[in-house]
């Protein structure tokens, strides 16, 4: 589900690349492709594995916040998970794994604390009971499918993501940290959240929830994050943008996923023998803007 978005086409590509077989769940069918609608008639085809992706932009600067964009943001992530897993139950022959990203906002924004895997979090805010209800909506009764959640901070990544909504101002030099900067930024380059989901299809005893974040991004903050990214521009950051003029654009409500952030640490990814293709932010991003 969500193939064909920016996460899913990196996904897609690394999954053939290693050698399997992918067929997306999209509005339209088509070649390797089924519609949602089918497979809510039809049920689950053939497979060892299901992993869902699909959700609405959260930050699309375009659209208002406000009721029906709420709504939008919740049935593209709650409905798809709950469509699939109830696909998954009534399997005759269910998958191997089945595989949710959501996100770090899971845990409460803080300037200090620090969340691994295991932190309590999932009701403060409207993003975090957002991230609880998809998760719940991943359950099935009776564990059919190895389940593995991965919790993913800020994408980066070419043509898509946060990235791709920031270049302009830096590479004209007007770009810089959100409101005070010291805020935590937690951040994963998109060969590294495609590369956790493909670690954790294929590695047979793996469940649980994983952070999908970087290892040094603990110790980003947004300040850090675009003074960084200044650089491998060969760009000044000067301009720090006021948290009013953020909270214009982006509404009170979303303005804290930019404006606040959550230091988490991916202690279990770690542990599961994931191995960091971008570990740190100077890397990552000399790779995106190169």
């Amino acid at each position: 589900g969500g193939g064909t978005g920016f996460v899913g086409r990196a996904l897609t590509q690394l999954l053939r690349s290693r050698g399997h077989e992918v067929t997306h769940v999209s509005r339209q069918e088509g070649k390797d492709r089924i519609s949602w609608e089918e497979l809510s008639h039809s049920g689950l085809p053939l497979c060892d594995a299901v992993v869902n992706l699909a959700g609405e932009n959260v930050l699309n600067p375009f659209r208002r916040w406000g009721d029906a964009f709420c709504r939008e943001v919740i049935s593209s992530r709650v409905e798809t998970t709950r469509t699939l897993a109830k696909a998954i139950a009534d399997a005759e022959q269910p998958p191997r794994a089945w595989v949710l990203i959501t996100g770090v906002g899971y845990y409460r924004p803080s300037p200090t604390a620090e969340y691994t895997e295991d932190s309590p979090g999932g009701d403060f805010d409207f993003f975090s009971r957002l991230v609880s209800s998809w998760e719940a909506a991943a359950l099935i009764p009776g564990n059919p499918a190895r389940g593995v959640v991965v919790r993913s901070g800020v994408v980066l990544g070419r043509g898509g993501g946060a990235v791709s909504q920031m270049l302009w101002p830096f590479r004209l030099g007007l770009g810089g940290p959100l409101g005070s900067g010291l805020q935590p930024f937690p951040w994963i380059h998109i060969r590294d959240l495609a590369g956790i989901v493909c670690h954790a299809l294929e590695s047979e005893c793996l469940q649980g929830v994983l952070n999908g974040v970087s290892p040094s991004s603990p110790a980003t903050s947004n300040g850090t994050f675009a003074q960084e990214l200044a650089a491998a521009l060969g760009r000044p950051a000067l301009l720090p943008v006021p948290a009013w003029a953020v909270r214009a654009v982006f509404g009170a409500e979303r303005a804290v996923m930019l404006l606040e952030g959550q230091r988490v640490v991916p202690k279990h990814t770690l542990e599961s023998g994931y191995h960091f293709i971008f570990p740190d932010l100077s890397g990552a991003l000399k790779d995106i803007v190169a």
